[in-house]
């Protein structure tokens, strides 16, 4: 009654009508009356049924118009990301649906999570239907739409054009071959890079090796060809070809009886007289393979009619041979290709040659270059370590370097060689893993599968060699 009497009060107050003294009682039979008290019950209930469905009206118009951020995603590429009700302060929310996810590669899972691998890029509209604490159960959903940005793989975004298999010059665009190397194994994959591939030009790496089984030595070599000339990938092929044919002519078995004598004496006994051999041997061996490389190539340039800077190409190779007490590793570098020689137990990195990169190196070198014979420096692209065993041996060219070593520094960090076998491992993005198992027989596809990575700004042709 009391209520009733306010509420028709203040009604009349806003009405500026006023109850005067003498009307007291008029007001008070007014009020009670059965009628009157129902309207205004009546009035009332409206009133919180307006207030419900606005104040319900207005919590939905706010989730509506909220702000979501999801990260962008790329096709191919795993994505994850939370719509986390709680952060956003969706606690209200009793019911929901997501739609819009059909043909795109992702889901929403239970722990509302949008998972997956996006399959196509654009903005795709995402549809959250929802409805809150207060609608009734048969109302229809709610539609508020969430916007994902998907970019396309950047890898699509280049071409893949086969080079010209009629050219004289030719050769595969990419190559990858398993085998045996001494009583170890070799993998090497040689992959044409993105930026040749592109337009259609030629991979400019090459590599070669070979066991000699008379001598018990094995040899192998990596080149890179200078992307600025035009027969470079004529020249990184002699290279490679040229110091395989030097040592099957001039690595004898009369030839290397000393040597091997001088191995064994040093492994007994370290001494200044078979140091002085052992690096007389090398320079005496090496140089002239090296030398032997440049005049095949100058030959070739002669006999085409073409400036010898059009074949410029580095060159970095490997003499190794398996003694009973340990591995005998020679090395030759010239550009900036690295050798990495890592121990049994992956605690240290050799790095067998310096690189032609930097003040000290003056910028990147070829084995076409003649000055580099004469240089004071010459004597310093040689390498030499006597080892009980090892667990890698690795030859790369800039194109690996580059990406996962990033600068020279880090070509000396054991800490950076562990990441790069982990990376080999299946430690990446793409998950891609190479098996060492010496008994895989798809390790070759394997290398090759994994240079395929991605990796900004650096699309050369990528080379890598692997004794394990």
């Amino acid at each position: 009654m009391e209520e009733t009497k306010r509420y028709i009060q203040s009604f009349l107050s806003q009405k500026k009508i006023d109850i005067s003294l003498d009307k007291t009682a008029l007001f008070e039979v007014f009020a009670s009356n059965e009628k009157n008290v129902n309207a205004v019950k009546i009035i009332q209930e409206n009133q919180k049924m307006i207030m419900q469905n606005w104040i319900l009206k207005n919590r939905i118009d706010d989730i509506l118009t909220q702000p979501v951020s999801i990260p962008n995603g790329t096709v191919n590429k795993k994505y994850l990301a939370k719509i986390d009700f709680n952060t956003l302060g969706w606690n209200d929310i009793i019911s929901f649906e997501i739609k819009g996810l059909e043909n795109t590669g992702l889901e929403f899972n239970e722990n509302d999570e949008l998972v997956g691998v996006p399959e196509i890029s654009g903005d795709l509209k995402i549809k959250l239907l929802f409805r809150v604490e207060g609608e009734p159960e048969d109302s229809v959903l709610n539609e508020k739409i969430i916007t994902l940005i998907v970019n396309p793989d950047p890898k699509s975004l280049w071409k893949n054009l086969e080079s010209d298999k009629n050219d004289p010059f030719s050769k595969p665009d990419n190559e990858a071959v398993a085998a045996k190397f001494l009583d170890k194994n070799i993998v090497i994959a040689s992959k044409r890079g993105r930026s040749h591939a592109n337009v259609g030009s030629f991979r400019e790496d090459d590599f070669a090796f070979k066991n000699f089984t008379e001598t018990g030595w094995s040899v192998l070599a990596v080149s890179d060809g200078a992307g600025s000339a035009k027969l470079s990938r004529k020249g990184s092929n002699l290279a490679c070809n040229s110091v395989i044919q030097y040592f099957e002519e001039n690595l004898k078995t009369e030839n290397l009886k000393e040597f091997d004598q001088v191995l064994v004496d040093h492994h007994n006994k370290v001494s200044e007289e078979t140091s002085k051999k052992i690096s007389h041997f090398v320079y005496q061996n090496l140089s002239k393979a090296a030398h032997f490389a440049h005049q095949k190539i100058e030959e070739f340039a002669v006999k085409n009619e073409t400036d010898l800077k059009n074949l410029h190409a580095t060159l970095i190779f490997a003499l190794v041979k398996k003694y009973d007490f340990g591995y005998a590793v020679l090395t030759f570098g010239i550009g900036d290709c690295p050798i990495g020689l890592l121990n049994k137990d992956l605690t240290e990195i050799k790095l067998m040659n310096w690189l032609d990169v930097g003040d000290f190196g003056g910028g990147t070198r070829f084995i076409t270059m003649p000055e580099i014979f004469q240089n004071d420096k010459f004597s310093t692209r040689f390498g030499f370590k006597l080892v009980d065993d090892f667990s890698y041996l690795m030859l790369m060219t800039d194109g690996i370097y580059d990406p996962k070593f990033v600068v020279e520094a880090n070509l000396e960090k054991i800490e950076k060689w562990n990441n790069f076998l982990e990376d080999l491992k299946g430690k990446n993005e793409d998950g891609i893993k190479v098996d060492f198992n010496p008994e895989n027989p798809e390790i070759a596809h394997q290398l090759s599968t994994w240079m395929d990575f991605w990796s900004p700004g650096n699309h050369d042709d990528r080379t890598l060699a692997i004794i394990y």
